[in-house]
């Protein structure tokens, strides 16, 4: 078993930065890829970041490309994303997902939210004015 525990949501102003941690707890080693998702109200939850257990390997969508970074943090089996540029888009519960899959190609899979197993409860992030 793997459990996520997210933190860092909050309330930002349109064109700020928020930080969001993910700390993966239990088989850990099993894990091979964590990615950050979101689900605005109204709308369909999207995969946002993915980086690969290694950590050589990331992968975003569109709307999160040149404004979100993902990285592995500081503190052992934690996942890091930075967003910037924040707009009122962006307003969205994230929750961080693990997975222990292999997929033959990365994407699409990686960004889908069938690929994964694991699942936080998810921070809230604000964006307003």
């Amino acid at each position: 078993q793997v459990q996520l525990v997210e933190s860092g949501g909050g309330s930002v102003q349109p064109g700020g930065s928020l930080r969001l941690s993910c700390a993966v707890s239990g088989y850990t080693a099993s894990v091979r890829y964590t990615a950050w998702f979101r689900q605005a109200p109204g709308k369909e939850r999207e995969g946002v970041a993915v980086i690969s257990a290694s950590g050589r390997s990331t992968y975003y969508a569109d709307s999160a490309k040149d404004r979100f970074t993902i990285s592995q943090g500081n503190t052992k089996n934690s996942v890091i994303l930075q967003m910037n540029s924040l707009s009122a888009d962006d307003t969205a519960m994230y929750s961080c997902a693990a997975s222990i899959r292999l997929p033959e190609k990365p994407l699409p899979a990686v960004l889908l939210e069938s690929f994964y197993a694991y699942w936080g409860h998810g921070t809230h992030v604000t964006v307003s004015s």
